[in-house]
């Protein structure tokens, strides 16, 4: 029973091992302190309102290579304590991504998993994300759904994809409907400064965004610094060390520095989204 929630360790033994079960875990309390949590909201919202004319809210993907204000929180000691128990204490940054549904014609998020985005750009497969709620995110206004155990089914995070209507869903393809079981599916309700954690290769996605409350969530992914960026990634993507060694002896970003160059080649060559 968390009495404070800031405390050492963030997560206890048996949370750590419903994670690695169930290939989720939803943390029903504050993440961050109420100052700094406030100060995540207000640059989001600055970032939000200067969002190019004709860009969807939803595909704020890596915003943390030309916006190193970010590492304020993506590095912060709150967050750390709560990947450590899963990865270890050796941590560095994978990506980031704001995913805003804005009220009314929040686009729909197909069955996916990130791994499928992924498998050509680290090894091993084993990322830890953190979907820190900026807004109430419930059933109302589109939050996220995981199918429990998905991460250790047959295909492993490696799901057969078929496309779909890219005016109705945030990513072009979706797990093909005989290899994901949505009756099982569980709704990761979050308040505002809450959060959940999920395993790259859990399938999930989330239902489009109708209602009248907005429905925002940063994504922070990390991995232990023993997993590798393939040579191919570095062209186009970069990770930082968060915490702790260099296992894997790899080159790391500044996260002082802005990577605008970067964010334009990954435009250029159409990845984005993860």
């Amino acid at each position: 029973m968390h009495t404070d929630p800031f405390s050492k360790p963030r997560l206890s033994t048996q949370e750590v091992e419903t994670y690695r079960s169930e290939g989720y875990f939803i943390y029903p309390h504050e993440v961050l302190p109420e100052d700094k949590f406030a100060g995540l909201k207000s640059h989001f919202e600055k970032m939000l309102a200067e969002l190019a004319e004709g860009s969807r809210p939803e595909g704020m993907d890596v915003p943390h290579f030309v916006h190193p204000a970010l590492f304020e929180w993506l590095f912060a000691e709150e967050i750390l304590d709560l990947v450590e128990p899963i990865l270890g204490p050796d941590i560095a940054l994978f990506s980031s991504h704001f995913i805003c549904k804005p009220k009314g014609d929040g686009r729909r998020v197909p069955w996916h998993e990130d791994s499928a985005y992924w498998k050509t750009m680290i090894s091993p497969m084993e990322v830890a994300t953190v979907w820190l709620a900026i807004d109430p995110s419930t059933k109302v206004n589109g939050c996220m759904q995981v199918i429990p155990r998905t991460h250790n089914s047959g295909k492993k995070g490696f799901s057969d994809y078929d496309p779909v209507d890219t005016a109705k869903n945030i990513f072009p393809n979706e797990i093909t409907e005989t290899q994901r079981d949505e009756t099982r599916a569980v709704a990761c309700e979050l308040q505002p400064n809450h959060c959940s954690l999920h395993d790259g290769r859990i399938i999930h996605g989330s239902e489009p965004n109708s209602s009248s409350i907005r429905r925002c969530g940063y994504t922070m992914r990390f991995i232990s610094t023993a997993t590798r960026l393939t040579e191919s990634a570095a062209e186009y993507h970069q990770i930082y060390l968060a915490r702790g060694r260099n296992l894997a002896n790899q080159s790391y970003a500044d996260p002082s520095k802005s990577y605008e160059e970067i964010l334009l080649h990954r435009h250029k060559i159409g990845k984005k989204g993860h």
